[in-house]
């Protein structure tokens, strides 16, 4: 999965993929975002369109 791919894909499965790698295989966003070549800015825009927001206690994106 690339920058492109994550920017193109359906945001409900985007956002079940990320806090699943979240989760199980990076401590932050910013780990997560390094690792697949795309600003946080992206995934934080994209994710807050269906109303989610990230939370940096619980390292996940929660719904606002």
């Amino acid at each position: 999965m690339d920058r492109e791919e994550m920017l193109k894909m359906d945001s409900y499965m985007l956002l079940s993929i990320v806090n699943m790698k979240l989760r199980d295989e990076f401590y932050s966003l910013s780990s997560f975002c390094e690792n697949y070549g795309i600003k946080e800015e992206e995934i934080i825009n994209k994710l807050s369109t269906i109303g989610y927001v990230y939370n940096v206690d619980n390292n996940q994106f929660i719904y606002k």
